[in-house]
């Protein structure tokens, strides 16, 4: 799974519980898209978390 190159936001792991009290692992993915990004004036493609490119921490190439 890849990570935010910004904010190294990734997948974090939890446990899923029912009604009755069964539990299962389980796992929160981030909402990361791969983007052409301008750094120091080259552009470049890396995997971005959407909260960083909405936020304009990114700017798009």
């Amino acid at each position: 799974m890849a990570k935010c190159a910004i904010c190294d936001k990734g997948v974090s792991f939890g446990i899923r519980v029912s009604h009755s009290h069964r539990r299962n692992n389980r796992m929160w993915k981030p909402n990361v898209k791969s983007v052409r990004v301008k750094v120091n004036g080259a552009t470049k493609k890396m995997y971005v978390c959407t909260s960083c490119l909405r936020s304009g921490k990114v700017e798009r190439a």
